[in-house]
């Protein structure tokens, strides 16, 4: 096979690279563009949406080094990225507009589930997705003070308009039940309330065409997974936890309750996973180490990250800045190691078993 490079060459090297949303060829889905191939050179333009927004760096790396690797002499090799629009279809029996639904949870609180919940949908819309934020921990709503945002949502033609917090040049729709009782009253309801005011907020919200809705959800083993599952298609689940036997425990029911009421897991964190003293730099594994990796592993879990006890992450929590932890050198690797595997994660398996396309009805 000749090694030097002329458009039907290119395009059979990129004939079965997938598309990291779908899964299937980006030739199939149109979104292999313009090729200009020679031997001085190799230029190609792909699409993607951006649903796999955080993954455009990884998908140019790769379809470059395989270009490079089937043309060895070609002294260059460009690949350009634009953004291919692929509305979402509603979901469910509220008829969310969302791509992917994913549940953030733990079987017991206190271990920085809101934390991370935040800090994906936030790295998720920072990368160029578009994202919303679900506050479902109706008994202990932590997202809007995490956030530093207040108020209460206005109603337009009977629709609930979420409050927005800026990320990045947009902004990201987030909805709390945080925002619609007053500071320090409880909520005392019983299971049926709970499914009322869960379908009301994922239903009536102006949330909008969305790649994804992170949902924040309650510690423990409650009803709102059953609720979820129950109202809309989940993704799949993200399972935080901290090192230390009691924690993983707990997770471990949390990863039950959720296979049992079938929504996919798509992978642990563990937060809290160790402190590097800033005086001394030396680490302490306050809670123990690695166990969320082995529980993982022990339970064939995808294990996504690590993040470290940080004394800037407590901070910028309690100052209502949780968004400025990627503003911080320290924490944001961590951060966007979470986000990019689960992306990653989802793209895999859209890649082992692509979706049929969806037909239209007539």
């Amino acid at each position: 096979m000749s090694t030097i490079p002329d458009q039907a060459s290119v395009r059979a090297v990129l004939a079965d690279f997938p598309d990291p949303e779908s899964g299937r060829s980006l030739a199939e889905m149109g979104q292999l563009g313009a090729i200009d191939a020679s031997p001085s050179g190799v230029r190609v333009s792909i699409g993607l949406t951006t649903h796999s927004a955080v993954l455009w760096k990884q998908v140019r790396g790769r379809i470059e080094e395989r270009l490079r690797t089937r043309f060895p002499g070609v002294p260059a090799v460009e690949v350009t990225i634009t953004p291919h629009d692929r509305p979402p279809g509603k979901l469910g029996q509220i008829g969310l507009e969302a791509k992917s639904v994913i549940a953030v949870g733990s079987g017991k609180g206190g271990v920085g589930k809101s934390t991370i919940a935040a800090s994906i949908a936030i790295g998720l819309a920072r990368a160029g997705s578009t994202v919303g934020l679900l506050d479902a921990d109706v008994y202990g709503p932590s997202v809007p003070h995490l956030l530093g945002l207040s108020g209460r949502p206005q109603i337009d033609n009977g629709k609930i308009v979420p409050m927005r917090l800026a990320v990045g040049t947009g902004s990201m729709p987030v909805m709390s039940m945080g925002f619609l009782v007053p500071p320090g009253e409880a909520v005392v309801w019983r299971g049926p309330m709970l499914h009322g005011a869960i379908s009301q907020m994922l239903r009536d919200t102006l949330w909008g065409p969305l790649d994804y809705l992170i949902i924040d959800m309650p510690p423990g083993t409650g009803d709102i997974a059953l609720t979820l599952s129950q109202v809309l298609p989940l993704t799949g689940a993200v399972v935080v936890c901290t090192p230390q036997d009691v924690a993983l425990l707990d997770a471990t029911k949390a990863i039950a309750m959720f296979r049992k009421v079938n929504i996919p897991l798509l992978g642990m964190v563990e937060n809290m996973s160790f402190f590097v003293c800033p005086d001394t730099n030396k680490r302490y594994d306050i809670f123990g180490t690695g166990g969320a990796k082995r529980t993982a592993k022990e339970l064939d879990i995808p294990f996504l990250g690590e993040v470290p006890l940080q004394i800037p992450i407590r901070e910028h929590g309690d100052a209502g800045q949780t968004a400025a932890n990627y503003d911080d050198p320290a924490a944001r690797p961590y951060l966007e190691a979470i986000c990019e595997r689960l992306v990653g994660h989802l793209a895999a398996t859209a890649a082992a078993s692509p979706p049929l396309p969806s037909l239209p009805v007539l």
